[in-house]
This record gives C-alpha cells, structure tokens and sequence, in this order.
C-alpha cells in the first residue's frame, strides 16, 4: 500500500507540477486515496493510513479546485478506522483539526465523528483540552454553532438532503443532554432567524430526522415550536406548481418514524402533532396521508376516537395555528371562529373517510362505525338523544353549516367506493370461501356494505328522533320503498345460476337509492328505468319475442344507463358504473358492445356529447371551487393577479383589429363632427363633446362584449374538445375491464378494429398532453389486455374462414402503412388472431399442413402443441406473412421491423418452415447492406429455435445448413474493407450466423463442404478485408476456431520464461532452517541416487524426469489426481511415476515416525505444491527451497515461527 501511495504522490507530484496542472495534479491524488481506501485494505496498513491522511490534509489547503472533497474523504475515513488505530497513529495528527473544529464545519464535523466513534478517546476532559469546553453544545458556543449550521445548509442546497455535520450536532446534543437548549436556542432562535430557503429547509429535515431519537416529551415541544410553524407556513405559500414543495419529504420523515415506533403514546404524540398544525383551522398535512397504515390498532382506535369527536366538538386551543398576511388583512370581513370551525371540519371528515384507504388492520365494527359517523351527519340531524342510534349520543358544540355538510356528502360517496372495493375480512369458512372467489365488498357473512348502509338509511328515516336535511316527498319514499322490496327479491335469487346478475343490479339499486338524499329529482328518474329494466331482465315472460319486436333488450338499457352514468362529475358513479359493468360483461350482446364503441370511433361523432359535457363542466367547475378551499388560493392571490394581468395584456396585443368596428367608430366621429373636412376647425361644445363620449362608450361596451362573446365561445369549444376526450377514455375502461373479464367472448373480435383506428387516428392528430394520455391508455388496453391476454376464444370454428381473412386485412394494412409505429400494433394484432386460430381445434378432419420428422414420437411433452395447427391453415397464412417477409427485406422503406418478424417465429415455430427458405435467399437479395443483416440475423435467430427440427427431417435440416452457408459464401464474396457503418453491420451480422452455422456442422457432424468457405474467410485476413474493427475482428476469429486456425500470439509472450528464472532465481533468501534443509537434501539425494555435489549451487542435479520424482510422498498424494508435465521448447514431456514411486518406498520409514509432528507442514507443502507451476520443479535444488519456503510460509501465518520473522517476511515481500 505504501509503494502503490508513493507511486500517487511521485506522479501528481504538488511541488513540481506546473502551474496550470496543479489541478489536474491535486485531482490525482484525492482519487488514488479514494482508491485506497474504497479497496478496504487502507484501514489495516497504519503507516499507508498516516500518510494518506497526511495527503488529505494538504490536499485541503487547494479549495480552489477540490472544495471540500478531502475534508469529507477524511470523515469517511475515520468513521471506518478502529479505536485503538485512531488512538494510536491518527489522533495526533488530527489533534490540530479536532482543535479548530469551530473554525469551519467539516473541522466541526470531524470532531463530531469521532466524539461519536471514539468515546474513550475524546472523553469530555479530552475535548476541554482540545478547545477549552467538556461540551460541544452549550450557551457560549450556540452563536458560533449558528453561523456553520448555516454555512453547512447552504453549501448542501444542491444536494437536497440533510447535512451530516447537523444530523451528528443533534445526536450529540442528545448524548450531552442538551437538546432543549440546542433546540430552542441553537436552532428556533438561531439558524430559523435567517429568511432563505435552504436554511429553512434544513431545519425541516433535522425536524423530520430527530423524531425517532426524541422523548415523548422533547416530541411535544418541538412539535409545538416554531419549526412546526414555520414549516405549516411554507405549506401555505407553495400551492403553486412551480414551487418547491417539502410536504411529501415531510411526509416521508413521518411516515419512517411510525414504522419503527412501538410505543404507541409517541406514536400518538407524532400523528396528533401534524394534525393540529393547522393553517386558520385547516391542518396543513394531507388528509389522505399513508402515514396511518402504520399505527397499532390501539393507536388508530384513539386517533379515530379524537377525530370524530373534534368533528363534533372542535377545540381551537390545542391547535398550533396561523395565518398567512393576505388572511390576516380579511380577518374583518368574516367570522374567523365559525370560519376555522367550518375549514377544520372539512378536513377532520375527509381524513376520517379516507382511513379506511389506507389502515392495514381494519375491523368491521370499525369501518361500519365510520360509514355511519359519515352517513348520518351527511343526511341527518338529531332531534333528541336514543338509545339505538350511537351518532345521536353527542351533539355538536356548533350546529353543521350548509357547506360542512355538502362536503361531509362527498366524502360519504368517497367512502362507498373504498367500501365497494374492500376485501373479504374474517376467519371463518364462508369469509375464506369469498375471498378464493375474488369478490369485494361485501362483509364475512356476504352482505353488501352498501346494503348495511341503506338499511340504516331505513332505520333512520322510520325514527322520531332524527330528521333528514332534506326530507322525503311521497312520490320519492315510494320509490324508496319499492327500491328496498327490489333488492330484497334479488336476494332470493342470488344463490342461483345468474348470481352476477344479481349482484349487478343490487349493487346499482343500492347506490342509485343512496343518492336519492342527495340529488332527488334527477335520481328518482333513473331509479324508476333501473326498476322497471330490472322487472324485464328477470321476468320469465320475455322469453319470446315477435320478428319485428325492435325494443332493446335489458343489457342495452343498462349499458345506455351506465354510459350516462359515466358522463356525471361523481367519481363514485363512474367507479360503481364499471364495477357493476364488470359485473354484467357475460351478458353483453353484440348490440351493446356497439354502443360502446361507438362512443370512442374516431369517425363517429355523437351529437349528445356535447350537452353532457357542458353539464359536467359546470358541475366540476363548481366542485373544484368547493374543493380548492381557501388554503390554497389565498397566499397566492397576489402572483395570481400578476398573471391575469399578463394574460390579458398578451390577449389584447393578439387582438386582431375588427374591421366593422373601425367603421363604426368613424361614423360614431364624423356624427359629431369630431372628424371632418378642412372646414371643420370649429371646436365642440361641451354638451356635443359629452353626447360623443357617451357614443364612444356605447360603442366600446358593445365591442367588448362581442370580443368577450367570442373567446367564451373559443373557450366552451375547447372545454367541450377536452371533456369530450375525457369522457372517452372514461368509455375506454369499460372496453378493458370487458377485454379483461371476457377474454373467451367471440365479440373480442370486434373490438379489435376500433381499437387501432383509434390508435392511428391518435398517431396523426395533435400532441397535447390529454392526446397522449389517451393514446397511451388506448395502446396499453390494446397490447396488455387484448394481445398479451393469456386466455382467448376457444369457440372461432365457424368463423374461421371471417379470421384468415381478417389476418391477411391486418398484416395487409401493416405492410402498407407508412408508420412503422402503427404498423407494429396491426401485425401484433394479425399474431394475436394466429393465436387464436392455432390454439382451437377444427371439427373437419385434415391433413397436416407440414411433415412430420419421423423421431416425432420421441419428442419432448410439448412436441403434440407445437406440431398442432389447430384451425390454422398454414399454406394460406404462411403466404400472407412470406408476402410480408419479401417486402420487408426487398423494399427500402418499409414500416415492418425484424423484432416484429422476430416475434412471429418465436411465438409460432410453426411458421419458421415455410418462411426460412425466404431468409436463406435474402442474404444475398436483400435491397440493401441492411436488409441482408436483417436477414442473417432473421435466420439465426430461427436456425437456433429448437422447435425447427420437429418440422424437418434431418435430410431437410442439413441441406437448410447447407444452403445457408452457401448464401453466406456468396455474400462475404462481396464483402470490402468495412469503413461505413452499414458495412459493419452486415459482417458482423454474417460472422455471427456463420459461427452458428461451423457449430452446427462440428457438433452435429454434418456433411457439408467447406472448402470455399474457408478459402474466402482466409482471404478475408488481409489488410484490405474486414478492417481494424476490434470487434470484427473478435468475430472473424471465432469463425475460424471451428476451421481449426487460431488466432496469432503477440510476441510479448517469448519475455515470460526469462522473467521467471529470474523470479525463481531470487527465491534463494530466507527459508527454512538449517536442519530441516539438510534433512530434505539427503532425503533428496536418497530418492535420485545422485551425488550431493550436484545441486549445490544452483545447477541441475538430474535430468528432468528426475526431478519430477524429487517429491516426497505426501507431494505425490497430493498430485495423483493430476496429470503433470513440464513444457520446453515447445514439447511437452511426461513426469515420471515410476521414479516417484520408488523414490516414495525410499521415505516411507521416516515418514511413518514422525507421521504426528510434521502431518500439517508436510500437508501444507502438499497442496502448495500442487499450485506451484511445473517449470518451477525442473531443478532439483530449487523444487526443494520452493517447497521449503511455501511450508515456512503457511507456518508464518499460523503464528509457529518466531525466530527471524522479520527477515523472512521481507524476503517473501520481495519475491
């Protein structure tokens, strides 16, 4: 590590570098000790630690160019290295640092660190000496901690993320016992004082990160401080979207916190906390916050508890609330108690709805609870207090406005769909029995939720101790109660076969009764069509039916309900209309999926739509009024007006001059006389003058109102486009969830062709944002729900002459199209319809369209699905595709791709056959370089699909190899040198076939000629063939291994052997003993039968076979495995056994008495030996200090040898 540092140092040497390099230089040595230690071996070598450490610190001093990327190297650092290493190599040097840590903050950060790593170093009496203070936080250095607090946030305000230096001053506050202090002091009178916006948001970060080390306590004071204002203030004043928002990492920070929190009292304390952060009685936190999935069921019990009776009873006190200046200056103008009552009501509703979204452990007492709170303080009123009714119980400490309650009925119909879409709860048999069938909404016994409500519904209209806000006519509670006996008949005929049915129209009835108490004129209308089709769509009677009888059956009448449904501002009826959609999809007639489609064909406009836009325009309009509250527009009135202004004056400027008006106004002058002719010098009298003003005026007022006129007309026209869009990608759900539930319906069919009209009507029209959207919508619907749909029709055998057809309209439309985007959804549509066919099977018995290899009945389980044709008329379908295939590869521009040609053959290796005589041609027929790359890369895709030899016999599969090879001869003929890009492509594209193709041959032994071949790929090696390209080059080679050349070898291979004499020669320092040396050297000497003079210095003793048997027998165990051999010279050579063995016999007395003392050092040696390279063993002499020095070696790292350990491990270093 230390020569590799001084390597660093010597080449980006700081002193001698020029001056303009310095930088360059500096950067060199911060990333080779970043290097260092990102290796993890910095940490272990204390003297390459001192000096990188050193480095760093002088790397410091050039902020110009490396800012403070050493400081921060050198915290990382140290939070890696051990006590005992700081204590002992790092303190001293760091001392100086640790002592200025008030000077900048990563000095202050650095003390930090290792106050926290290092406790027993930089105890409290270390740290006073260090720069006077036990403590870091305390009175006299809260200014000073200040100021680098807020140079630490607005040097990491590009970073967006809490700075180290704050997050390690906060927890050793905590461990000093001096947060309060550090809180109140350092950070809410201190840092907050400066108005800018990293700072602030600093101060939200430490806010977030300190909740999980606070004490219930120290929670709530900080979340009753002024961090928590201010953090409630800059909520307020980022409503516009081009502002930063730091709620949702805010939110984050909360909701981490109550995910590792047990106990439940700091739980409550956080979750309390955010919720009474309020804003003139309206919290600041989102009321659809996650956050509560993570409270303990006792904690959401009480949180439930607090809310509802907040609702009922608000309490102003215990909220820390504000005002922005723009709701200070219109206090005057409104009831600011009753005001803050009515805004903190709307949002206690809303979260108390929205809990059931998102609480992990739910019980039915608990979301029945809640759905009645909802429902009855919607709809009701208590006259007194009973007994059966819980919500009557308490009364509110303030009546409920108007606007309290409109809101409480949208959140309501909110909460009837989480209830519409809950799963089954409960242990018990039934429960699981529902959830196997994936039904929702309903309770463990079956009941709808939406039925448990309306019977409370009943209970409470019935009652003399509430009344309804708006109560019931006659006409409407007659329509109730059929409604009510309608559904009770339904649910006798549940259990039956049309169960879904059922289920449908309960669920429609259900919801349509429900909102009788909020729209009742409109809704009793729709109730009575749902009665009376409910009537016919389960009489007995209709069953038959006159020729001439035109009335649209009950599926129509629904489907026309639900589309009208769909065009209503409520989210809930839109989300019910699909889900009671889904539930009627298998009774769907070819009639009503037209009226669907209908709605989205692009050619097709409906009259009706735009009235039912312009109503739901008004409508939304008016809901997002309501919705927007006043939080949300109030701080930003002022750039609001700014911008209205701009508008405008842009709007004037555009304005193009009315020609009528302009002759308007010259009449208007020349009436009086204010424009004339020469004569006309006479000045107007004061009553003319005021006539003409008051002219000009009329005449303006009325210009402005046609300008106006005239952009509400633009404006309603646009709304109109837009809404219409909307509404049909509401329609578009409709046609998924029927794709999704229905895939086996033969009407799939239809739905096809809408789907990519609209698709390319899309493509052409314009770009704007809600285009693309439903471009996008509709493109997934079409690829994820229809193409890529597991399940399919299984019943197209009468209609399979209307599909082949339909395949050839299809692959027509995409080969002739000029998108090639477009047309890959046409050709994905003709291989779904390929599917279909492939996957049913015919009635008429026929002949297999191709032959089958005679090994088929030894084929794989698969083989039976994959040679099926099913209803596929493979001659017909494969002439469509091979027509397809030809214009792809023969035409310049074609909107076909070869990854859509790629996926037919992939997915029907049926078609493979019949096509790849088309590629094999192509290689050399193709239009262009890149057409015949296409084509290679066609045929090798297909030749390496194993599902190809069911369909050939092996004569059929080795002329295809054949003839491929022949065509690839043909082309590398025809090949230059490869300068141009498509050049490239193309032999690239070639060799890779080619490769496959020599593979092919030599694994499965065909017989096929090569002799050409190889004669054009050698002349391809010349340094005009295929270019300098590395990677043709890799590829060309590859080819040629299955030819039986290699690749020439780089003469800087002839240096190895020398290098490793010399090696060898250097491995005579430092080895074993004396003794054992002259022990080994006669046991040697025994084994060869040669004269000690021989070997002793340095020369051989033997000749090679010889020294191969100079291993002892525990090495000869070790080797037996292995075939052995010494390369010379080129020429392999053999060790000897039979020397070894004897060799062996010769030791065997030794061996076997000291057996216990030298088992693991000769056992060491052994398997050392069997790593060792067999040029090292060719000298006897030097086979023996070999083995000597790697057994001294293993017994060095087992802790044996302690005398002269020093030297040796010098002398292995240096080896």
């Amino acid at each position: 590590m230390c020569s590799v540092l001084e390597q660093i140092k010597e080449k980006h040497n700081l002193e001698k570098v020029k001056k303009k390099l310095v930088r360059n230089a500096a950067f060199g040595n911060f990333f080779g000790v970043m290097a260092l230690f990102q290796s993890g071996r910095l940490v272990k070598d204390q003297k390459a630690l001192l000096e990188s450490i050193q480095l760093l610190q002088q790397l410091a001093h050039h902020q110009a160019h490396l800012r403070d990327l050493p400081r921060k190297a050198l915290i990382d650092i140290l939070s890696e290295v051990p006590e005992a290493v700081f204590e002992e190599v790092l303190f001293d040097i760091l001392r100086g640092d640790l002592a200025s840590a008030f000077a900048s903050p990563e000095n202050l950060h650095l003390l930090l660190v290792g106050i926290q790593k290092f406790p027993s170093v930089l105890k409290p009496k270390n740290v006073k000496k260090l720069f006077g203070s036990p403590t870091v936080v305390n009175e006299q250095n809260i200014p000073r901690l200040v100021e680098l607090l807020q140079s630490a946030a607005k040097s990491e305000k590009k970073d967006k993320k809490l700075p180290g230096l704050v997050f390690d001053l906060l927890q050793v506050s905590l461990k000093e016992g001096a947060f309060e202090l550090f809180w109140k002091e350092g950070v809410e009178n201190g840092v907050l004082k400066e108005k800018s916006g990293p700072v602030s948001y600093m101060c939200y970060r430490l806010l977030g990160s300190a909740l999980p080390l606070l004490s219930l306590e120290q929670l709530q004071m900080v979340l009753k401080g002024k961090v928590m204002q201010h953090y409630g203030e800059h909520v307020v004043k980022t409503q516009l979207p081009d502002r930063f928002k730091f709620a949702p990492e805010m939110e984050d920070y909360v909701d981490e916190f109550l995910n590792s929190c047990d106990d439940p009292e700091r739980q409550m304390a956080v979750i309390i906390g955010f919720s009474t952060l309020t804003n003139q009685g309206y919290p600041v936190f989102s009321s659809s916050s996650k956050v509560v999935r993570h409270l303990q069921p006792v904690v959401l019990q009480k949180y439930i508890d607090w809310l509802k009776d907040m609702f009922l009873r608000p309490d102003l006190d215990c909220c820390l609330d504000f005002s922005s200046n723009r709701q200070k200056q219109n206090q005057g103008k409104v009831n600011t108690a009753q005001h803050k009552i009515t805004r903190l009501r709307k949002w206690l509703i809303h979260r108390l709805a929205n809990i059931m979204e998102h609480a992990v452990k739910k019980e039915e007492s608990l979301v029945m609870d809640i759905s009645r709170f909802c429902f009855f303080h919607a709809f009701f009123e208590t006259k007194k207090k009973a007994s059966q009714i819980h919500e009557t119980h308490v009364l509110p400490s303030e009546p409920l406005d108007e606007q309290t309650r409109a809101v409480t009925e949208n959140y309501f119909f909110g909460l009837l769909q989480t209830l519409n879409t809950l799963t089954v709860w409960g242990d018990t048999a039934k429960a699981a029995a529902l959830r196997e069938k994936h039904i929702h909404g309903v309770t463990a016994e079956g009941k709808l939720w939406i039925f448990l409500l309306v019977e409370y519904a009943d209970k409470l209209l019935s009652s003399e101790h509430v009344k309804a806000v708006k109560p019931f006519t006659k006409g409407q509670r007659d329509v109730w109660e059929r409604t009510l006996q309608s559904v009770k008949n339904l649910q006798k005929k549940e259990n039956k076969s049309n169960g879904a049915k059922v289920v449908a129209f309960q669920q429609l009835l259900l919801l349509m009764a429900v909102h009788l108490f909020k729209d009742q004129s409109e809704t009793v209308d729709v109730l009575s069509d749902l009665l009376n089709c409910t009537e016919r769509a389960f009489s007995k009677e209709p069953k038959k039916k006159k020729p001439d009888n035109t009335e649209p059956g009950w599926v129509e009448v629904m489907v026309e309900i639900l589309l009208s449904l769909l065009a209503q501002p409520s989210l809930l009826i839109r989300r019910i209309s699909k889900s009671v959609f889904v539930r009627i999809c298998p009774n769907l007639t070819k009639r009503s999926l037209q009226l669907i489609l209908d709605v989205v064909d692009p050619y097709q406009e409906q009259n009706e739509e735009s009235a039912v836009v312009v109503m739901e325009e008004s409508e939304k309009k008016n809901k997002s009024d309501q919705d927007m509250g006043e939080e949300g527009s109030e701080d930003s009135s002022d750039e609001g007006d700014s911008e209205e202004e701009n508008d405008s004056g842009d709007e004037d400027k555009n304005e193009e001059v009315d020609e009528d008006f302009r002759s308007q106004l010259m009449n208007v002058l020349q009436a009086g006389n204010a424009v004339g002719g020469d004569e006309s010098d006479e000045e107007l009298d004061d009553e003319a003058m005021m006539a003409l003003d008051k002219n000009i005026s009329a005449l303006f007022a009325e210009q402005q109102k046609r300008i106006q006129a005239k952009k509400d007309e633009k404006d309603r026209i646009r709304k109109e486009k837009i809404l219409r869009r909307d509404f049909k990608i509401k329609v578009l759900d409709l046609v998924e969830a029927f794709l999704v539930k229905q895939p086996e319906n033969p009407l799939v069919f239809d739905v096809i062709e809408p789907l990519l009209r609209l698709i390319e009507q899309c493509m052409s029209s314009d770009s704007d944002k809600q285009e693309v959207d439903f471009l996008q919508k509709t493109a997934s619907i079409f690829r994820n729900s229809l193409c890529r749909a597991k399940q399919y029709c299984k019943r197209v055998d009468a209609l399979q002459d209307d599909l082949h057809a339909f395949v050839e309209r299809l692959v027509e439309k995409a080969y002739k199209h000029t998108d090639s985007s477009v047309a890959l959804y046409y050709f994905s549509a003709s291989l779904y319809l390929l599917k279909v066919l492939k996957g049913n099977v015919s009635d008429k018995s026929s002949t297999p369209p191709t032959p089958l290899p005679e090994k088929g009945s030894s084929t794989i389980p698969q083989a039976a699905q994959l040679l099926s044709t099913g209803c596929l008329d493979v001659e017909k379908v494969a002439g469509i595709y091979r027509q397809a295939l030809t214009q792809f590869l023969t035409k310049r521009n074609s909107a076909l791709t070869c990854s859509m040609f790629h996926d037919l053959f992939k997915r029907f290796p049926i078609m493979c056959k019949p096509l790849v005589d088309t590629l094999v041609k192509s290689i050399t027929a193709g239009a262009r370089q890149h057409q015949q790359a296409q084509a290679c890369l066609l045929l090798q895709k297909v030749l390496q699909l194993h599902e190809l030899k069911l369909f050939t016999t092996e004569e059929e599969w080795e002329e295809l190899i054949r003839e491929s090879i022949s065509q690839v001869t043909e082309s590398l003929k025809t090949v230059g040198k490869c300068l141009v890009k498509t050049d490239k492509e193309k032999t690239a594209k070639i060799l890779e076939l080619l490769s496959f193709l020599l593979k092919t041959v030599k694994e499965q032994k065909l017989h096929v000629k090569l002799t050409e071949l190889e004669k054009v790929l050698v002349a391809l090696n010349q340094p005009e063939g295929i270019g300098n390209s590395a990677r043709l080059d890799s590829l060309y080679w590859n080819v040629m291994r299955w030819l039986g050349y290699s690749k020439p070898k780089k003469e800087k291979a002839a240096h190895k052997p020398a290098q490793e004499a010399e090696n060898l020669k250097r491995k005579k320092k430092g080895f074993l003993p004396e003794t054992k040396k002259r022990k080994n050297r006669k046991k040697g000497l025994q084994e060869n039968g040669v004269a000690p003079a021989a070997g002793e210095d340095g020369e051989p003793a033997a000749s090679e076979e010889q020294s191969l048997g100079t291993k002892t027998p525990k090495q000869k165990k070790g080797l037996k495995n292995q075939s052995r051999g010494v390369r010379e010279n080129g020429v392999a050579v053999a060790g000897g056994g039979e020397e070894a063995v004897n060799g062996g016999d010769a030791a065997a007395d030794k061996k076997k008495k000291k057996k216990k003392k030298s088992r693991k050092r000769k056992g060491d040696a052994g398997s050392e030996a069997e790593q060792a390279p067999a040029a090292k063993k060719a000298k006897g002499r030097v086979s023996q200090e070999t083995q000597q020095q790697q057994g001294k070696a293993n017994q060095q790292k087992q802790g044996k040898v302690k005398k002269k350990r020093k030297v040796k491990k010098a002398a292995v270093q240096e080896e």
